[in-house]
């Protein structure tokens, strides 16, 4: 087994992830200021619903929600408990048209550009733009079916995975001590789950992941010296068929790919595959319950919506679809750089 998996950081690295996961915040704010006008708009309907909001806009939920919660972080709105907005003392000094301190003439220079474009045609459509805005590109989800863009995504994936894997593989000590089998869905180069068998050697896992990807998962499989306790299992994981005999499930950076209706899917075949008792594991970037912040986590979610079809959840989120589903939710722990987990029993 190679040992750098056993040798986690000293530091946590949450700063420098965070200038790239912030890579397109203002580009929206941008796009709501100097496209939409929103904040001039509110100012002048004030306490506007969100849903009267996103009735004037034309807003997309899923963007919509993204764009709200990025504009509470930064103490731009507030929203009360009927869901009625205002703008804060900051968002009316200064980006309020005819303000003497408006800053919108600051941003003007790039309100033009592709992912402020892009931007106002998400928050309409919710349809994701193409890979880092180029033109000839394809989104996200689409570009994972050529292997050379597959290869780089995932390299991008496990840089940071090896040092995530080992805080989670550490924090879920409990959690697995008496579990076998994981299955990790979608889940990339293998990283968590190689991490998490170095940790608890007892476990053995599966990684569940479509082609072109597996090939690669494999590779790194073996790299790590690991062949003979994580294997890879090629496939769809929303049309084929899981692993029936794991007693856990991992979605590590995966759920917040999805828009609601493809993760709540992604849940219930879960709670379809887990015996009585199994463990759910979510590991991702979560938005505080109230959608106030982090705002590290509601920037990332920003790059999200443009680039997938999903966005950052909150535990409350999560939690109501496995209630349905047939969980027991659990709470929410922090882990490392901005990420935790959640935890969730099948009853």
């Amino acid at each position: 087994m190679n040992p750098v998996l056993t040798n986690p950081p000293t530091t946590d690295p949450a700063q420098l992830l965070r200038y790239r996961d912030r890579q397109y915040a203002a580009e929206l704010i941008t796009a709501g200021l100097m496209h939409l006008d929103f904040f001039t708009w509110l100012n002048e309907n004030a306490g506007a619903t969100t849903e009267a909001v996103c009735d004037h806009f034309d807003f997309v939920a899923r963007p919509a929600d993204v764009f709200f919660t990025l504009c509470r972080s930064n103490n731009f709105i507030t929203t009360d408990s009927d869901g009625k907005n205002e703008l804060t003392s900051l968002a009316r000094e200064h980006l309020v048209v005819g303000s003497p301190w408006y800053l919108g003439p600051y941003y003007a220079p790039i309100t033009q550009t592709q992912i402020v474009q892009d931007f106002v045609n998400i928050l309409k459509t919710g349809k994701p733009a193409n890979w880092q805005a180029d033109d000839d590109a394809s989104d996200w989800h689409e570009s994972m079916v050529d292997p050379e863009f597959a290869k780089n995504f995932t390299d991008l994936m496990n840089c940071r995975g090896l040092g995530f894997g080992q805080v989670l593989a550490k924090a879920l000590t409990i959690e697995v001590a008496d579990r076998k089998h994981l299955l990790d869905v979608g889940g990339g180069s293998g990283i968590y789950s190689t991490t998490l068998v170095a940790a608890h050697p007892h476990l053995r896992a599966t990684v569940l992941e479509q082609p072109p990807v597996d090939a690669l998962t494999q590779k790194e499989i073996e790299k790590h010296g690991l062949a003979d306790k994580v294997n890879v299992l090629s496939g769809d994981m929303f049309t084929d068929p899981w692993p029936a005999d794991a007693d856990m499930i991992l979605f590590s950076n995966v759920l917040h790919d999805w828009d609601f209706p493809e993760m709540e899917s992604l849940l219930e075949k879960a709670a379809q595959n887990l015996p009585s008792g199994g463990l759910l594991i979510i590991h991702d970037a979560f938005i505080n319950d109230d959608k106030s912040g982090p705002i590290a986590v509601a920037e990332y979610s920003a790059l999200l919506m443009n680039i997938t079809q999903g966005k950052c959840y909150s535990p409350l989120e999560y939690g109501q679809i496995l209630e349905k589903h047939g969980f027991e939710a659990g709470d929410y722990h922090d882990t490392v750089a901005d990420r935790g987990y959640m935890t969730a029993i099948r009853k």
